[in-house]
């Protein structure tokens, strides 16, 4: 089994800044792909980064490009979330998930955290 811990969440102005953080425990971490997905009232859970533990690669949704950042520390198996230039439609609750490939949709990913809430404020 897999457990995972989201934090970081918070309440922020328009235009301001968060960091998310994802501890994993359990089986090992670095053979898998950490992502990142949002859902906000009323609405589906959307894809918002993904980044694979050993070679790094990310991949983010078009509408958190060059704002959003996915990161990784192996050894204290924790995966980051740094998200700038925050407006209010990023407001959602935030959720880590853990998955075998490299994907986008939440069938792709087998293990989640219990999610953090973001809210952005206008």
């Amino acid at each position: 089994q897999v457990q995972l811990v989201e934090s970081g969440g918070g309440l922020v102005q328009a235009g301001g800044s968060l960091r998310l953080s994802c501890g994993a425990s359990g089986r090992t971490f670095s053979t898998n792909v950490m992502g990142w997905f949002r859902q906000a009232p009323g609405k589906e859970r959307d894809f918002v980064a993904a980044i694979t533990e050993i070679a790094g690669r990310t991949l983010y949704a078009d509408s958190v490009m060059g704002r959003f950042t996915v990161s990784k520390d192996n050894a204290k198996k924790m995966v980051y979330l740094e998200m700038n230039s925050l407006k209010p439609e990023d407001t959602a609750v935030y959720y880590c998930a853990r998955a075998r490939a490299l994907g986008r949709t939440v069938d792709d990913y087998e293990y989640w955290g219990q999610g953090t809430q973001v809210t952005v404020s206008s």
